[in-house]
């Protein structure tokens, strides 16, 4: 591949002119843009002169990127999406748009530090956990890529929540991360589109024909906000653009003057309230609507905008699925389906039969779980009272869908029962996830494993209906966000090793496997991952003033609390270890930092307690002197991107232990291993193809699989065998039970003792014998370290496969029909052959 010339080679001198226009560009964005002077400037507006210079930059590109692809007539992805977790863009956009080292080498002669400067963007709150995260890679491979392609989503004012601990309970407080703007963003006020609730549907037959008029009751303006997606080496620049609510009248002032303040901005409150929490709590049934209301709200404005879009550009909707590719991230999304046909038939007069081939050919649905909860179900009333017209059109698509049901399969009430689009079993109810499978031309599931899984469980008989809809495309992450910006000394080393050239070519990781076995090389390797356990401890000290010994393994298990997920196996065998430890003393143990991040959903009780579990642990571990430091269990809060960028390069085990079959990718587990960490994990989701890429031997798999847990379910769900033929799980179970973690309140986690013992859904007891086992195993891998160096450096040199660059070049090639226009990574599309 060609050398790229304008990402800095390694020790490449710094280009004085380009210093020069930036430090002037930076001061002019501090005088003009902020309105201070140097001599007065706060780190902050230096972070805001500093990002406004480097955003003008951008901009360059991303008009440019816009009129080539407007010109061109090409086809644009339009992806839907209620998270998107970005983080931080600062250095991000730098580092993609090769400015990171005059961008510092600027600011330090103007004496600011651009590592301090880089804490004062706040994480952006547009999501919660690997679906938002995903989104965002995939974000930044599309510009990557050139694609053109806009992300759609909604402003969130406060995002899901910020996690403080108290006395080790999880507490949410609003994330305030606009408080102080955002530099970022370019406010639309030209761009509102009205989006309608309620009401009643009026219906005129015009010679045979229905006409179908919705007249709602509430009307809310959605207005749009872009920011700017940067591409490698910036050539290429989308646009995230999102959406805020507001009320066409924001203050009622004749309510007002008559001296009732609150009620006249009501209908404002009303609506600001869509955008001000991801996931608002589900519990009542205000939350209910709230959530349906969010979700139709970014939909309906997104579709108005990408018609509007389609209708000034090739100005007809016939051509819309050849102009337009619509893809549904999970089903938060599904209602696109209904609001298209709306659109399409009530607005712009189009027949049914041809309004409904055009949005199944334009929309496409990723599925990302196998959990049936999951696969929101909205109340038939609640959808007649909110989205009367938009229940109307589900009926009908009902209708010729259930028809086909019994063209395929006659007489069949029980098949036609399961794909109906309304459950008529649990208080007849809208499923949004048939909705999504049955109005789309392609369903993907995100990892192998799931994919099938999706055709033998959720969707089982849909796939039977429509048997050419599920492929599957394996999630990726970026590499430029999870290796080179997280992990910079890193990367500096394997641009020596392997070649300028990796950093757009990934594939060339694999030279790397020539040095796995090289003891000097393993050093290097060694002092990279130290240097970032140096960071990892002193950051643990700061926030939880625990002291943690960087010598010691490493085990991380960073995501979503969530039962499925399992950290209760994890603090278990914690709660085993310790017993263990005390039980001999005098035994060599391997010293271990357990170390724990993520967020419970507010209304997730069990969640929240299991995150109170592992804090008790942690407040008897960390304080018990006889173990001289050798076990320690840290709970970091609030985890985010930025946390993740410091905890990820510094890991040293991987914890992936879902229950299998129930994780339908992960993508934590390829940034982990990417930098380096061994993975200990079960057969689930994207776990399978990282071992069949990295050997067998490079990663510790235990554990049912997915089908003996189908088994195990259907035998009950009793784990009192499992508990006494192991006597150290009846004793772990037996000190969460007693108190011994809680000693103030001994009952405080029976209902976990309970569950463990007689419903083990998730199989937790049934695995903890071969987790524990498997975490012996660790010990004796760790113990060798030239061992574990040469896995450690294998899993890195074997992760290419797993770039985002790769997923979307698939979803572009088999899902959306657009072309690749980058050079970028272009080895990436084929998997390694499985490493024995």
């Amino acid at each position: 591949m060609q050398e790229q010339t304008n990402y800095p080679a390694l020790n490449q001198p710094i280009d004085e002119l380009a210093l020069t226009e930036i430090k002037g560009a930076i001061l002019a964005k501090l005088r003009l843009a902020i309105g201070k002077d140097a001599t007065v400037a706060t780190r902050r507006d230096w972070y805001k002169a500093a990002t406004l210079a480097l955003r003008d930059r951008i901009v360059h590109h991303w008009l440019t990127a816009e009129k080539q692809s407007y010109d061109a007539g090409a086809k644009r992805v339009y992806y839907l999406s209620l998270e998107f977790l970005i983080g931080r863009l600062f250095t991000d956009a730098l580092n993609n748009m090769g400015l990171l080292p005059v961008f510092a080498a600027a600011l330090g002669d103007l004496g600011v530090d651009l590592s301090e400067l880089r804490k004062c963007e706040p994480d952006a709150a547009l999501g919660n956990g690997g679906l938002g995260r995903l989104a965002a890679c995939f974000m930044e491979s599309m510009a990557t890529l050139a694609i053109p392609a806009t992300g759609y989503g909604i402003r969130y004012d406060f995002g899901l929540f910020r996690q403080i601990m108290n006395h080790g309970w999880q507490q949410e407080y609003p994330d305030e991360w606009l408080a102080f703007g955002n530099p970022w963003e370019f406010q639309r006020p030209e761009v509102v589109y009205n989006v309608h609730f309620g009401g009643h549907v009026e219906h005129v037959d015009d010679r045979g024909r229905d006409l179908a008029t919705w007249h709602p009751a509430e009307t809310v303006e959605a207005m749009a906000y872009d920011t700017p997606i940067v591409g490698w080496r910036g050539q290429h620049v989308n646009a995230l653009r999102l959406w805020s609510a507001h009320a066409p009248d924001p203050l009622q002032l004749d309510v007002f003057n008559s001296g009732d303040y609150v009620s006249a901005s009501a209908e404002q409150a009303r609506a600001e309230a869509i955008c001000k929490f991801l996931y608002p709590n589900d519990e009542s049934a205000a939350g209910r609507e709230l959530r349906l209301r969010q979700e139709y709200f970014f939909v309906s404005a997104s579709l108005q905008d990408l018609v509007k879009r389609q209708l000034a550009s090739d100005g007809g909707l016939r051509s819309l699925a050849q102009k337009a590719a619509v893809q549904l991230n999970d089903t938060h999304p599904s209602l696109a389906v209904t609001e298209l046909m709306r659109i399409l038939v009530d607005l712009h007069n189009f027949r049914w039969d041809e309004a409904w081939k055009i949005t199944v050919a334009t929309l496409s649905y990723t599925n990302h779980t196998l959990l049936p909860e999951a696969l929101e179900t909205w109340p038939v009333e609640l959808f007649e009272r909110l989205l009367p017209r938009h229940l109307e059109i589900i009926y009908r698509i009902n209708v010729a869908h259930l028809a086909l049901a019994e063209e395929r399969f006659p007489g069949d009430i029980e098949y036609r029962a399961s794909v109906s689009l309304i459950d008529e079993r649990s208080g007849r109810r809208v499923r949004m996830g048939q909705l999504a499978f049955v109005g789309s031309h392609r369903i993907n599931g995100v990892s192998a494993m799931h994919s099938d899984l999706m055709k033998e469980t959720v969707f089982h008989d849909l796939h039977h209906l429509y048997p050419s809809r599920i492929t599957n495309k394996t999630n990726g992450i970026t590499f430029r966000r999870w290796l080179m910006l997280a992990n910079p000394r890193l990367t500096a080393l394997l641009r020596e090793t392997c070649g300028e050239a990796v950093l757009d070519d990934f594939s060339l990781l694999e030279r790397l496997e020539t040095h796995s076995s090289d003891l000097e090389f393993q050093k290097r390797f060694r002092d990279v991952k130290h240097h970032n356990k140096l960071a990892l401890a002193r950051l643990i000290g700061e926030r939880n003033s625990i002291k943690v010994d960087p010598s010691a393994l490493f085990d991380v298990q960073i995501k979503r609390i969530h039962e499925y997920k399992r950290q209760l196996l994890n603090i278990l065998e914690t709660i085993a270890l310790y017993h263990a430890m005390k039980d001999e003393p005098q035994r060599d143990w391997v010293p271990r930092v357990k170390i724990f991040a993520g967020k419970a959903a507010a209304s997730y009780r069990y969640a929240k307690l299991i995150i109170k579990l592992i804090s008790d642990v942690a407040e008897i571990v960390n304080n018990d002197a006889s173990l001289g430091g050798k076990l320690k269990v840290v709970f970091l809060a609030d985890y985010n991107v930025s946390l993740a960028e410091v905890i990820i390069p510094a890991a040293d085990l991987s914890e992936q232990i879902s229950t299998a079959g129930m994780e339908a990718s992960g993508t934590g587990n390829m940034k982990l291993a990417l930098n380096g960490a061994l993975t200990i994990g079960t057969l689930d989701g994207a776990n399978i193809e990282i071992r069949d890429n990295v050997g067998e031997e490079n990663i510790a798999i235990f554990g049912l699989e997915a089908g003996d847990v189908m088994v195990r379910r259907k035998q009950g769900l009793d784990a009192s065998d499992a508990i006494s033929n192991s006597p150290r799980l009846e004793r772990a179970i037996r000190a969460i039970e007693s108190g011994e973690f809680s000693p103030g309140d001994p009952a405080r986690f029976a209902s976990i003792g309970h569950a463990l013992r007689y419903l083990d859904h998730y199989m937790v007891s049934a695995d903890f014998d071969s987790y524990y086992d498997a975490q012996r195993g660790i010990d004796a891998r760790w113990r060798v370290p030239s061992a574990w160096t040469r896995a450690s450096i294998l899993n890195v040199a074997r992760m290419a496969w797993f770039s985002s660059d790769r997923t979307i070049r698939e979803y572009a090639e088999d899902i959306w029909h657009v072309p690749v226009h980058s050079t970028v990574s272009p080895q990436l599309g084929v998997q390694r052959e499985a490493k024995g």
